[in-house]
Order: C-alpha cells, then sequence, then structure tokens
C-alpha cells in the first residue's frame, strides 16, 4: 500500500512542481477563466449575457484590464521559473518529426525527453508571445488611463491585435487542457506537486536520470 509521500512500490514520490509553481499556476489559470468570459461578453452581443460573472456590464468593462495585469504578473513568474527548462535541444526536432508516435504514445520510439517535450516547449513560446500581444494592446485600447494618447487608427489595430492575440491564447490552452487530461497524472502533478517514478520514467526519461542521478526528488 503506497502512503502520502511513496507510490504503490514503495519509491518516493517526485517533486514537478514546487508550492509557488503550482499557486502562480492556478492565479494564471483562474484569472484566465475570468479573463475568457469578460473578454467575450464585450465582444459580441451573443455571448453579452457572460457579463454576468463579472457583476453585469460595467463592472466587466473595469475589472478585465486588471485582471488582465494580474495574469500577466503571474505568468511571467512562471516564465522566469521555467525558461531554462524550455530551452530547445537537439532531440526536440526529432520528437517533432514522429507526430504518429507522439499521438498513438509510443514513447518508447521517441527520443529522451527531458523536464517537458518539443509540443509543451512550443505552447510556452506561443502563450508568451499571446501575453505579450495582449499585454501592449490592452494598454493601447484601455480607454480610462491610456487609449486617448494614441490615434484612432492605433486603437483600432490594437482591438485587432487583442483579439487575434486572445484567440490564439483561448485555443492554446485549451490544447494545454487537453494534453493535460491525455497524459494520465498531468493534472495531479500540478495539483500535488508530485509524480510517481512509473509516471516519470514513462514520460520524461531523461528528467528521470537526471534526478535520479542527483539522488534527489526535490526540485532545485
Amino acid at each position: 500500500m503506497s502512503s502520502p509521500n511513496h507510490d504503490k512500490d514503495g519509491n518516493p514520490l517526485i517533486q514537478r512542481y514546487t508550492a509557488n509553481d503550482r499557486s502562480n499556476h492556478w492565479i494564471t489559470a483562474i484569472c484566465f477563466i475570468l479573463l475568457a468570459v469578460s473578454g467575450l461578453a464585450m465582444f459580441h452581443p451573443a455571448t453579452s449575457w457572460m457579463a454576468v460573472f463579472l457583476g453585469g456590464g460595467q463592472w466587466t468593462r473595469i475589472l478585465h484590464p486588471f485582471i488582465g495585469l494580474v495574469m500577466f504578473v503571474s505568468f511571467f513568474v512562471l516564465v522566469l521559473r521555467f525558461w531554462h527548462h524550455n530551452k530547445f535541444e537537439p532531440g526536440d526536432k526529432e520528437w517533432l518529426q514522429q507526430p504518429q508516435d507522439v499521438f498513438n504514445n509510443r514513447e518508447e520510439n521517441l527520443p529522451p525527453v527531458g523536464q517537458y517535450n518539443a509540443g509543451q516547449k512550443i505552447l510556452f513560446y506561443v502563450l508568451i508571445l499571446s501575453m505579450v500581444g495582449l499585454l501592449l494592446s490592452g494598454i493601447v485600447i484601455w480607454r480610462a488611463y491610456f487609449a486617448f494618447y494614441f490615434p484612432i487608427e492605433i486603437v483600432r489595430l490594437g482591438a485587432l491585435l487583442h483579439a487575434f492575440c486572445a484567440t490564439v491564447l483561448i485555443m492554446s490552452i485549451i490544447v494545454h487542457i487537453y494534453a493535460a487530461f491525455w497524459v494520465k497524472g498531468s493534472i495531479s502533478a500540478m495539483v500535488r506537486g508530485t509524480v510517481t517514478y512509473g509516471w516519470a520514467r514513462k514520460h520524461h526519461p531523461r528528467w528521470f536520470e537526471e534526478v535520479i542521478r542527483k539522488g534527489r526528488t526535490k526540485l532545485d
């Protein structure tokens, strides 16, 4: 029988995310949900009913940009924390060239994956670009404080860029959520912060070997 600190085989659980990592992740996630529904509420009359989640139309217009700033800061902390784990490596190109093995979970045919695979790394950079685009365009179209500093043409372009980046971000998060359910154990890792030896060995073998070689189950 496994204990809270060990898997069913008696091996100690490996820490994948610290408490701070998980806190930042869930703050970002909650902000994203609030921003998605409030943004859609302001985007089209058919989704205007979503303004109810932030207390109506007026509060939605007021709170949306401030929540956006909170999400950006929280996400920026995550970027600083995980930047060095998302550098592209030689094996990543080979991983991307074997989509059939990826989609069919034939991980034994893929190059050993480190902390994150190539797909996760691409998503990481897409999220960064989307977040930066949302921040810059959001400042331009923030009527209460900044929009009057810019020509109307720039404000209109800012609105288009904001909508485009938001669409990319929403689609990326959908992929992120799907992948988390697809690879069983990913969600629990972000909830508890730990993974089993078996999970680490199967999905991130090179990272698992590094953990074992260093004789640790805690993150640096």
